[in-house]
C-alpha cells in the first residue's frame, strides 16, 4: 500500500529536510504547508515535538491545526505526529489483563449520547477488560471525560489504582491529559477553535497502555482507510468503524463500514438485527447533565429502545473484535444480556465506589 496521500501541488525537491534538532523558522515550515506539500514521518514527529517543548506559540499551532481542516492528513504525517506523542507519554503496562479500548475520533459533529463510554461498561459487564482511552469534549457537548467526572470519577496516571479498578470493576480510564501531559499547549487552542482538528484523528492511536485489542470510530471513509492500515502493521486485533452517514460509531441510521484483519465489512442495520434509526433519536442533549441523563436511563434499563439498540449494537462489534470467532447473533445476544441483566451498570457502580 502507498503510505503517501499525494497532492497534486506535491513537490518532493523542496523537501524541507530538517531533524528535531536543527532550527527551521515555523513560517517557512508553515508556508511549506501552504504550499499543499505534505511532511515526512521524521518532520511531522519534529513538529510534534517542537509543540511539546513549547517551541510554538498559540497562533503558530492554531495555524498548524487549521492546514488539517483543509486537506486531508497523509499516513506519514499521522504516523509521525503518532511516534512523538508516544515517545513522550507517560506509558502504562496492563498486558496482565489484556485490555481493549473503545474509543471514537470525535468530531463527528452529531453530539451524540456518550455511546462509546457506556458500549466500554457493557464490554466489561460481559466480561471484556476494557481500558478506555479518553478526553474532554471539544466539538461535542460531553465527552468520555466529562462524563466519567460528572459521576464522580478521579483521573489517575497511578498504576495500582488503575489496576485495582480494572480488575474489580472490569474497567479503568486513561485520562489523555495526565497521560499525555506534553501537549499541555494544544489543549487551550483546541478549545479556544471548537472544531474537529488533527488531534481528533490521534486520540485512538495513542492509548498509554497500547492494548492489544481496540474497536476504533472514525469520521470519514479516508481516515478509516489510514487506521485500517495504521492497525495492520500494529499486528492488533482491531475494528475499525465509520457509518455511511458519517458517525464515527455504529449508529443505526445508515449502513457501517467495518474494517479488521480479516477485511471489509458492509452492514446495513437490518442486517445486524436492529430497526434503522433516526438522527434524533441519538441526541445527546445541550448539557453534561442531559448526556449524564440519557447515560444512567441506558443502564438502568429506562432508556428508548432506540439508545439501547444502539448500545447493544456497538457492543456486539467490540465483543466479535475481542472474540472474532464468534458470531454476531452470539455477540449480540451477550451484549444484551450484559446490560439488561444489570451486569453493565453494576461495573459502572464498582468503578464510582472505588473512588471513594
Amino acid at each position: 500500500m502507498n503510505t503517501q496521500i499525494k497532492s497534486k501541488a506535491h513537490t518532493p525537491d523542496i523537501r524541507l529536510g530538517w531533524s528535531e534538532d536543527e532550527t527551521v523558522a515555523m513560517k517557512d515550515i508553515l508556508h511549506h504547508l501552504l504550499q499543499c506539500n505534505t511532511l515526512t514521518h521524521d518532520e511531522a514527529k519534529s513538529i510534534m515535538l517542537r509543540i511539546a517543548k513549547g517551541a510554538l506559540n498559540e497562533a503558530q499551532i492554531a495555524s498548524l491545526l487549521t492546514v488539517y481542516m483543509m486537506r486531508h492528513i497523509t499516513v506519514d504525517e499521522l504516523l509521525g505526529f503518532r511516534a512523538a506523542i508516544l515517545e513522550l507519554c507517560i506509558s502504562i503496562d496492563l498486558d496482565a489483563f489484556q485490555p481493549m479500548d473503545v474509543c471514537g475520533t470525535g468530531g463527528d459533529g452529531r453530539n451524540t449520547f456518550n455511546i462509546s463510554t457506556l458500549t466500554a461498561f457493557v464490554l466489561a459487564g460481559a466480561g471484556i477488560k476494557v481500558a478506555k482511552h479518553g478526553n474532554y469534549g471539544v466539538s461535542s457537548v460531553s465527552g468520555s471525560s466529562n462524563m466519567l467526572e460528572h459521576f464522580g470519577y478521579k483521573f489517575s496516571s497511578d498504576k495500582s489504582k488503575l489496576e485495582k479498578e480494572i480488575e474489580q470493576a472490569g474497567i479503568c480510564f486513561l485520562h489523555a491529559p495526565l497521560f499525555h501531559p506534553a501537549l499541555k499547549a494544544v489543549g487551550p487552542v483546541r478549545k479556544q477553535l471548537g472544531v474537529r482538528t488533527f488531534f481528533n484523528m490521534l486520540g485512538p492511536l495513542v492509548n498509554p497502555c497500547r492494548p492489544p485489542v481496540q474497536m476504533a470510530g472514525v469520521f470519514n471513509f479516508e481516515l478509516q482507510r489510514i487506521y485500517h492500515y495504521i492497525f495492520q502493521q500494529d499486528e492488533k486485533r482491531y475494528h475499525v468503524i465509520h457509518s455511511t452517514d458519517g458517525y464515527d460509531e455504529i449508529s443505526l441510521t445508515a449502513p457501517v463500514k467495518i474494517c479488521s484483519r480479516e477485511g471489509e465489512l458492509l452492514l446495513e442495520p437490518q442486517a445486524m438485527g436492529f430497526a434503522p434509526l433516526t438522527h434524533d433519536e441519538l441526541y445527546g442533549g445541550a448539557t453534561v447533565e442531559d448526556a449524564a441523563q440519557v447515560f444512567m436511563n441506558v443502564l438502568d434499563n429506562q432508556s428508548t429502545l432506540a439508545q439501547q439498540n444502539v448500545v447493544v449494537a456497538n457492543t456486539a462489534a467490540g465483543i466479535r473484535c475481542y472474540y472474532p470467532e464468534k458470531s454476531w447473533e452470539e455477540s449480540k445476544a451477550l451484549a444484551e444480556e450484559a446490560l439488561l441483566s444489570g451486569k453493565a451498570k453494576k461495573s459502572f457502580e464498582t468503578l464510582i465506589k472505588l473512588q471513594s
